[in-house]
């Protein structure tokens, strides 16, 4: 059984107010702040684990990124992955999530067989939930998301998907791809050995000379969408604080209220 597990370098919480956007492409500019793996793709690493300690599963993993983001490949490795890939070109940037879904899509291809694709639910600074099931569809694949339990029988995985205000059970055949909630797993700390080992080990990196796609399918040429324009909302304006007894009160409230035109019926 292969496993593939997909995660993303994204910027700590913690570093957030100093994130930066490019004015001219309006990307986040991700140099010079802290990164972490994305959290959620934190508990897909631990589920695949999970599977390979109870099956005889092989687990690669990859990420989409700048070259930095080898630090989040290097700790999956110290978690217990098999292998683990970077994919990063300059031509990549600016890539929407149609545009990254298609670019990770074709090297999972160039992987050969797998049986099985994890990711996390979204990525905490996009927050968009789109990438994993746009893989599944480049691929042609079922696909099953907000996962919090599964089992792997027989060819088949049934698992346990959480809803606004319930969940539901479904089974689909493999291959196929989950994205996973954090109440899936406890991600495991990796071992000081595990950690001195991953330092060690040579990532490889596939650019687009290696996986030769379209330029207009990838990159901000490849985007279908695209941010315009970012901006801090406004601070909300002064409130006001209405003097005198009830009736008073309420009589200013109404007042207003018609003034504004906020609530037609009163009128």
């Amino acid at each position: 059984m292969r496993i593939v597990v997909c995660i993303k370098q994204v910027p700590d919480t913690e570093e957030l107010t100093k994130v930066k956007v490019n004015p001219v492409d309006n990307t986040i500019v991700r140099e010079g702040i802290k990164n972490i793996i994305n959290p959620f793709d934190e508990n897909a690493l631990e589920e695949a684990l999970r599977i390979k300690e109870k099956n005889a599963a092989s687990v690669t993993c990859i990420s989409m990124g700048p070259p930095q983001a080898e630090d989040a490949l290097r700790k999956a490795l110290s978690m217990g992955v098999d292998e683990a890939i970077l994919i990063s070109d300059t031509c990549f940037a600016g890539s929407d999530t149609w545009a990254t879904s298609y670019i990770l899509s074709e090297a999972i291809k160039r992987l050969g067989d797998f049986d099985l694709i994890i990711a996390g639910k979204q990525a905490i600074d996009g927050d968009t939930a789109q990438v994993g099931p746009g893989i599944a569809e480049h691929l042609g694949i079922p696909q099953l998301t907000y996962v919090r339990k599964i089992e792997i029988k027989n060819g088949m995985i049934r698992a346990e998907r959480a809803l606004e205000d319930y969940f539901e059970v479904v089974e689909i055949k493999l291959p196929a791809l989950i994205t996973v909630t954090k109440e899936i797993n406890e991600p495991r700390y990796p071992s000081l050995r595990n950690l001195l080992k991953a330092k060690k080990i040579k990532i490889p990196l596939w650019d687009n000379r290696f996986l030769n796609l379209a330029q207009d399918k990838i990159g901000l040429d490849g985007s279908p969408t695209r941010v315009i324009r970012t901006f801090t909302p406004g601070l909300p304006k002064k409130g006001e604080i209405i003097q005198g007894d009830i009736k008073e009160k309420a009589d200013k409230i109404i007042e207003e209220i018609k003034k504004r035109n906020l609530l037609r019926w009163l009128q």
